[in-house]
């Protein structure tokens, strides 16, 4: 439990204390909080907010504090997610690998098209002005809060629990496509991807130079002395560089630019196992991937907070419509999307669950992956342009607001396991 308390105040906490502060500034200064949440640092420069000229091309770009901390400096947050996703993966012993998986892969599908469904079924209800207006945001409550969401299922199920394993496989499958729909739905401008073949190619280059090449030199030599030269001496610095070139491919592609790391993040020399993001043995790991994720630890928690400073200023007057679809797709979308999809991969494609798992746990699983938080935030932002209104509503401020309260899904899910009759194991 250390070990879970441990990440949540590394990456969840100072997030949620610059959320708090963000709300509290907001409904009591909001003209001092929009103005430093868009706080220019360089004006015509080469990274930010595109300017485009007469003939639709970008003439320059102005680098706010806005853009700095979700389009820049957020990328060392979604390598982290993908780190742990690859391994998953890539490694013999991923969690996300083989028919163990299957049921999880499966569920978590589940737990997109239920919210989705909800979401644009309810709006599209609401009638063609809400529809046309929240419709972009169909994808703010496909997002599972790992970190959160883990901790309360050991709440409801306890630690030795197999539904608290089947949990974790599908947060991170959730991650996984949390990460394709924001590259391939939500472009941050016109799309040009000719610019991904510089992401490419620092990626491959970067692979071939100082991972694959080292190694094919050290080929029947156990003290591997090309490798342990490139790893002491040279460190992550080569991959930061590449790392670079990749965020600008991105971001001159089109393509939210938070995402531009992902390419390298393959690349990166790593164990032969995983233990799983919450085991204690994870932080003994010191192949160069886990070095970077333990240097990235402390940058990413400042990134964090000012990551919910500037995103969570929301107004309380702006709680709407969009709020409230938001909340629909996550509180019950959500659970019956995993428990449908679930229920078909356990009984007729004959899958199975984990011995020990009731397939009523799936739907309490389905209330604890609710919670959105982080992922669904970062998504509101992107999706709705801060000008689109619904009414007397901002849509992005009153879907902002919808993955906020997300948190109740943790009260949803203590209610749901009393109620199914969820009997805790402790481990």
């Amino acid at each position: 439990m250390y070990r879970v308390w441990n990440f949540l105040t590394n990456y969840s906490l100072l997030l949620i204390i610059g959320a708090i502060a963000a709300l509290v500034w907001a409904n009591t200064n909001p003209d001092s909080y929009h103005h430093f949440v868009e706080f220019v640092l360089i004006d015509h420069f080469f990274v930010g907010h595109p300017h485009y000229d007469s003939a639709g091309l970008v003439e320059y770009r102005t680098l706010t504090l806005h853009y700095l901390v979700n389009d820049v400096l957020m990328a060392f947050f979604f390598a982290i997610a993908a780190k742990e996703v690859w391994e998953a993966v890539i490694l013999k012993n991923g969690s996300l690998r083989g028919k163990k998986a299957a049921t999880p892969l499966v569920a978590t599908v589940g737990g997109m098209v239920g919210p989705i469904t909800v979401y644009l079924g309810i709006a599209w209800f609401l009638g063609s002005d809400t529809y046309d207006a929240v419709a972009r945001g169909w994808a703010i409550p496909t997002a599972t809060d790992i970190a959160f969401s883990y901790l309360v299922g050991r709440m409801v199920f306890g630690a030795g629990h197999p539904a608290v394993r089947f949990l974790l496989l599908l947060a991170i499958a959730d991650d996984a496509a949390g990460l394709i729909i924001l590259a391939v739905f939500y472009p941050s401008g016109e799309l040009q991807p000719v610019w991904l073949l510089l992401s490419l190619a620092s990626a491959i280059g970067i692979y071939l130079i100082f991972n694959w090449l080292p190694r094919k030199m050290d080929q029947g030599n156990e003290l591997r002395p090309n490798s342990t030269w490139v790893r002491e001496k040279l460190s992550f610095w080569p991959y930061l560089l590449a790392g670079c070139l990749s965020w600008f491919g991105f971001q001159e592609a089109g393509i939210h630019p938070a995402l531009g790391l992902l390419p390298i993040v393959p690349t990166l020399p790593h164990a032969d196992r995983a233990f799983g993001i919450f085991a204690e043995a994870e932080q003994y790991l010191t192949d160069l991937l886990n070095h970077c994720e333990h240097i990235l630890k402390h940058p990413v928690e400042i990134i964090l907070f000012f990551f919910g400073l500037l995103n969570a200023g929301v107004e309380f007057s702006s709680i709407g419509s969009p709020t409230w679809l938001v909340l629909a797709g996550l509180l019950i979308g959500k659970p019956f999307g995993v428990l449908l999809f679930g229920w078909l991969a356990a009984k007729p494609l004959g899958f199975g669950l984990p011995q020990g798992m009731r397939i009523v746990d799936l739907f309490v699983i389905g209330c604890v992956a609710a919670i959105g938080f982080t992922v669904s935030l970062f998504i509101a932002t992107v999706a709705f342009d801060s000008s689109v209104m619904l009414g007397d509503v901002r849509v992005q401020d009153a879907a902002k607001m919808g993955a906020l309260f997300s948190f109740a899904a943790a009260i949803v899910s203590l209610i749901a396991g009393k109620v199914t009759g969820v009997q805790k194991q402790d481990g």
